[in-house]
């Protein structure tokens, strides 16, 4: 059923992806998901060298869906980014060396070698630290969303999460709240084909992006990798949104072609499944649109592994925290402080 509605809309879909992408839009896409790709094979090295606690979750293979819904949202809006949507905290300004060293447990990391290391999230660019009991994000992001319809602010919240976290209540009770009150709120289900090692058919009868109908709102399928049709669904749904028109559930159809987490060897998934997928790689598909269009991908390749290269040598030189500080911040002392604006490099924000 996904297939096919990928299909009927991808002509459609991309025809408008380049009608609102500029060439340095298309590099600026790659480019986050060079980065990304990079960045998680380089920790995943940093892992196996017992330079990375505890286990480690990449989105290898994934990079698009959040490369591409991110790159769609205005510096005001707020995300929730999970654990397997590096490229979003590289596209609102999170630096390389900061993801490493949090990788790491540095005290320059994000959280300053606080929390596990996929749980983070820069205030200071708008987004806000996961947690791993998932979909909780979406409750996250629907209070927020909330927030901005009550101050009247013309601003909107994403998140993203699994296939598997549609099975849970929070998913429904998120799903509810959006569509009874109308809310300003993109929930993107990156449908990677596994709930750790559940497959899709053991996990529901009917495709999720079918509830959305049920909950007063659209609910639309979309190649999750392709990232120019992702950018394009993530901007229809946020104009939507900003327009009073309500919530999107976008289902972003992928395949996690890593195990669930480094532990995991994903013995349970046929090899034939994989190597499918593997002709589908989002970072392939849009070196090719560029070189079609006579851009020099070598060229921001390099850049990348130089970029990936020098925030490696500044994360291993950064100090671990200072066990005297471990009790800091974990009650708030006077007012919080409000989420700041992130980076929107989209040339549609700057025209």
């Amino acid at each position: 059923m996904a297939t096919t509605k990928i299909a009927e809309t991808a002509l459609a879909t991309e025809e408008s992806a380049a009608a609102h992408l500029q060439l340095d839009d298309r590099v600026w896409l790659l480019r986050a998901m060079l980065l990304m790709r990079g960045l998680e094979e380089r920790a995943m090295m940093l892992y196996r060298q017992g330079k990375v606690p505890g286990s480690f979750y990449d989105g290898y293979g994934q990079e698009a869906v959040s490369a591409g819904a991110a790159f769609a949202m205005g510096p005001e809006d707020r995300l929730c980014v999970l654990h397997r949507d590096l490229a979003a905290h590289l596209i609102r300004g999170v630096e390389p060396a900061r993801v490493l060293a949090q990788y790491m447990g540095r005290a320059t990391g994000v959280t300053h070698g606080r929390d596990g290391n996929v749980h983070f999230g820069d205030r200071k660019v708008g987004c806000v630290g996961m947690v791993s009991m998932l979909p909780d994000m979406m409750l996250v992001a629907t209070g927020m969303a909330m927030a901005f319809k009550i101050r009247g602010e013309r601003r909107c919240a994403l998140t993203w999460f699994g296939d598997g976290s549609t099975s849970r209540g929070d998913f429904h009770e998120a799903m509810n709240w959006a569509g009874v009150q109308n809310l300003p709120v993109i929930f993107v289900l990156e449908n990677n084909q596994y709930a750790y090692s559940t497959p899709l058919d053991k996990q529901f009868a009917v495709n999720p992006v079918e509830r959305a109908a049920a909950y007063g709102f659209v609910g639309e399928t979309v190649d999750g990798n392709d990232v120019e049709a992702m950018f394009e669904a993530t901007r229809a749904a946020r104009e939507r949104a900003l327009a009073g028109e309500g919530p999107t559930l976008i289902e972003a159809v992928t395949m996690r072609m890593h195990g669930h987490a480094a532990h995991d060897d994903m013995k349970y998934v046929p090899k034939e499944q994989v190597e499918e997928w593997r002709k589908r790689d989002p970072i392939d598909r849009q070196d090719a649109r560029l070189r079609e269009l006579g851009f020099d991908v070598d060229v921001l390749r390099a850049e990348v592994k130089a970029t990936i290269d020098a925030a490696t040598e500044e994360a291993l030189a950064s100090p671990m925290p200072d066990p005297a500080t471990a009790t800091d911040g974990v009650f708030c002392e006077g007012e919080a402080e409000p989420l700041d604006d992130g980076q929107a490099p989209w040339s549609g924000f700057h025209s």
